[in-house]
Parts: C-alpha cells; sequence; structure tokens
C-alpha cells in the first residue's frame, strides 16, 4: 500500500468512471460497502443488508469469523488499493486490512473509511459499536445491538463465592488487568486468577500449589497458537489444569475481535461454574 504513487490513483479513480460523486451528491446511507479485513466483516455483516455489502475479506467465511454464516455467497476482494478500487465502493469498513496507511489512501481517492479500532473493555465496546453503526448510517440497529447486549449482561447471575479464572492458550499465554480477556472475566463475576497486568505466560509457579476453580481455554480446538517444544502448555503442571479444572472452552470467533460477540464467552464462563 505504502508505494502506491499517485499516477496509479489517478488511473484507478479514471477506471472508476472518474470517482464518486461529491459528498453533497451521496446518499444518506452507504450502498456500496467494502469491507477489508474479518473484524471489519463482522460490523459490516451485522449492521448492514446484504445487497449493501459489495464485499468481504477473503476470511469472513472462515472459522474464526463469528458472522462466518452470513458471509456464504457474498463476493470477496484482496485488499489491495487496485482490487477495491475498481468495485468503485462509497464506504471502506477496516480494522488492519490494506496495512497501517490503507485509511489515508482510500481517503485521498475520495473512498470514506470507516476505522473499526480495539477496545479494552465492554462498555467501549458498545461505544464503538454504535459509532460504527452511526458511520455505517444504521444507528437504530447499533442501538438494537448494544440493547441485547445489555439484556445480556443484565442477566447474569452476580456472584459473591469468589471463584477464580484463569486464562489460558495452546502457547501457555494469559492475560491480567488491562486487557478486554480481563474484563470479561470480571463481567462473568469471575476473579481473575492472573494479577499481574498484560499479556504474559501462564504462572507455572503458582499453578504448582494453587489451581483455578475454572481454566477459560481458548484456541484449543483451532489449528493456530499451537504451542512450540519451549511453550509453558508443554509443562505437566499447565496440562493437569485441564483435567483437575473445571474447563470451559471459548471458540477463537467468540474473542479473536473485540465486538458484540464476546458476550458468548461471558456467558459461558459464567455458566460454566454453575455445573
Amino acid at each position: 500500500m505504502t508505494r502506491l504513487i499517485a499516477p496509479l490513483i489517478a488511473l484507478l479513480l479514471s477506471a472508476c468512471g472518474q470517482g464518486l460523486a461529491p459528498e453533497t451528491e451521496r446518499p444518506d446511507r452507504p450502498v456500496r460497502v467494502v469491507s477489508l479485513d474479518y473484524c471489519a466483516d463482522q460490523y459490516a455483516l451485522k449492521l448492514l443488508d446484504r445487497e449493501h455489502i459489495l464485499a468481504l475479506s477473503p476470511d469472513a467465511a472462515r472459522e474464526f469469523s463469528y458472522m462466518r454464516d452470513a458471509a456464504k455467497g457474498l463476493p470477496t476482494v484482496r485488499p489491495t488499493a487496485e482490487d477495491v478500487l475498481i468495485l468503485k465502493p462509497d464506504l471502506v469498513v477496516r480494522t488492519y486490512g490494506g496495512g497501517p496507511n490503507a485509511s489515508a489512501f482510500f481517503r485521498k481517492a475520495g473512498v470514506p473509511v470507516v476505522d473499526v479500532g480495539w477496545t479494552p473493555d465492554i462498555p467501549s465496546v458498545m461505544a464503538n459499536t454504535q459509532r460504527i453503526a452511526d458511520e455505517l448510517g444504521e444507528s437504530e440497529r447499533g442501538a438494537a445491538v448494544n440493547a441485547q447486549m445489555q439484556q445480556r449482561l443484565g442477566n447474569l447471575r452476580q456472584r459473591t463465592d469468589g471463584q477464580v479464572a484463569l486464562y489460558m492458550t495452546p502457547a501457555g499465554v494469559t492475560t491480567g488487568p488491562g486487557s478486554l480477556i480481563h474484563e470479561m472475566i470480571e463481567a462473568a463475576g469471575l476473579t481473575n486468577m492472573q494479577t499481574e497486568p498484560g499479556w504474559r505466560s501462564i504462572p507455572l509457579e503458582r499453578l504448582a500449589y494453587e489451581k483455578p476453580d475454572l481454566v477459560a481455554a481458548a484456541f484449543f480446538g483451532s489449528r493456530t497458537n499451537h504451542p512450540d517444544a519451549w511453550s509453558p502448555m508443554k509443562h505437566p503442571v499447565a496440562r493437569t489444569q485441564l483435567t483437575k479444572s473445571e474447563v470451559v472452552s471459548l471458540e477463537g470467533a467468540w474473542t479473536s475481535c473485540s465486538g458484540w460477540f464476546l458476550m458468548d464467552a461471558v456467558e459461558a464462563m459464567a455458566e460454566g461454574t454453575e455445573r
């Protein structure tokens, strides 16, 4: 993307019929939307009518895409300037697709961009959903998504028993305060065993004499994030947690992008401690 230069922009705009109409001539909402990555795909598929989705990313129907079933039958496009602009979109939605300079490039070419971005906690997920819905011209749909999310949060039973959970991946990674996963554990009414902030290796020393009530096991059923020979998950202390603690399997699609679908993981963790 960074190597594209002004002559290429001019050529592509010419191929697109001299670019887009002036801003004042745009419809109230975009009707030809292209999504550049699978995180952006989730919002396009949730908030837009299918006929307004011009193309999705090549990963839209993969197993780690939450809205993969809804993506079936829709066109896909590579997140490259020439492939996208030739479709003549009136809006591009992206998180990381197209590279770090993609948003600036498409805006320079006359195509508005909705940047999905990342969110650190559940309130910001809801605020982000509404912002994206507003920019897509679908404010009511965004409000409906948030209302359902709020209702699901309200339905969670308030716990007072202090049960402890540990998030684990096949690579032996966990996370503490400051991450969205931590916020999800707390939303489920649990206490995070990992008390140090950020992403780090699972606490093997602590696990040798203390076990969590619940292990939130993410990505163990996928073909990604698998451990190498030096992974902490190779240690017997780590493997024991998958047999001695209550284990809740979290689908990668629930947590791989910060969206409303994280509620599936929150509810699974909350229900896992009630078995």
